[in-house]
């Protein structure tokens, strides 16, 4: 296995050690040099700390305000969102999910892998085996030391950063993960320009992301937004087609795949954070299997004629051509998949 290999090279080293190649300060973009527990640029300007954890805080005194919102509410609601992702229900229903992404991505390595808003770590899981090297970024603490919790090994990093103003090399990573994240990134032409720049050439953005492009789910998000303490309205806007692959395209990546999954079954079973009659589900016998029907449910009104975009999450794919064509923008026939 891929990892496997990157990990017995790696050895006993600070953690950040092996990924100062492709670490970049966010403000000047320099190259960074570890000086004992600090990340400092090499002329000394900007230096970031690391917490005790072994996490380097780059986004301790350089966060956007939007960003600074999130940062505040996912340190405070961490254990709970964490602790809404055990239910047998939820789990049955993420794991069809976690099949749709890996049905969109494909077969093959994954080189290495940056995920954007990563909470606890979702790609290294979902993608074990495929990875040489792993980043994580996110804006909370909190969600962070839960990450290094589950994830250990010497070829994962996870690190404090603003997603649109990551600390990495430009086209220096092979692929970008996004499970969750773009939702709660407003300035969404600044997020694809910041995932364009540090992706290689023929590099791809992978993500996965509530959306709203039914208008009945667009009507029945707004009011749950304004009313469950799990969610902040002022920061997180799920995608709709047209402020998405529009966008990718203007940033330069040509989006390849874009399709909604989710229907009734996704209401009913993966909304324990905001729903919280879901969470008596788990005393239903047999409700695994009751999940993974609701999913089958759900793919299947999804194919019906018409109902293609209706779904609740959408799962997509986007590259970064392999000949630039700076940001002058792709065609829209270069979307497949998008019903």
């Amino acid at each position: 296995m891929i990892a496997t290999a990157t990990r017995a090279k790696l050895g006993a080293l600070n953690p950040v050690e092996p990924f100062l190649d492709i670490l970049r300060c966010p403000r000047s973009g320099a190259d960074l040099k570890l000086q004992s527990n600090t990340l400092v640029t090499s002329d000394g300007r900007h230096r970031y700390r690391m917490s005790e954890a072994g996490i380097p805080l780059f986004a301790e005194e350089f966060l956007s305000s939007q960003a600074e919102v999130q940062r505040h509410h996912y340190n405070k609601i961490a254990a709970a969102y964490t602790a809404n992702l055990n239910y047998p229900h939820t789990q049955e229903y993420l794991a069809y999910l976690d099949r749709v992404v890996l049905d969109a991505i494909g077969p093959g390595d994954l080189g290495t892998v940056a995920e954007l808003c990563c909470g606890r770590g979702e790609a290294p899981m979902l993608l074990k085996g495929r990875i040489s090297r792993y980043i994580g970024i996110d804006v909370s603490e909190n969600m962070l030391q839960a990450a290094r919790q589950l994830h250990k090994d010497a070829s994962s990093l996870f690190l404090q950063g603003d997603a649109t103003r990551v600390p990495l090399a430009p086209e220096s990573i092979d692929t970008i993960v996004m499970l969750g994240g773009v939702h709660h990134v407003p300035d969404r032409a600044r997020l694809f320009d910041e995932i364009a720049h540090v992706l290689k050439p023929g590099g791809r953005f992978l993500y996965r992301e509530p959306v709203s492009d039914f208008i009945l789910w667009r009507a029945l998000r707004a009011a749950i937004y304004r009313l469950s303490p799990m969610l902040d309205p002022s920061t997180e806007r799920p995608l709709l087609y047209e402020e998405t692959v529009p966008v990718l395209e203007r940033a330069g990546l040509a989006s390849l795949h874009y399709r909604t999954h989710g229907f009734l079954g996704f209401c009913l079973f993966m909304n324990s954070d905001v729903l919280f009659f879901n969470r008596l589900f788990q005393f239903v016998p047999g409700i695994r299997a009751l999940t993974r029907g609701a999913a089958r449910f759900d793919e299947a009104v999804l194919n019906l004629p018409g109902f293609a975009r209706a779904g609740l999450q959408v799962v997509g794919l986007a590259e970064k051509p392999v000949s630039a064509q700076g940001k002058a923008g792709l065609p829209a026939s270069a979307t497949l998949s998008s019903g």
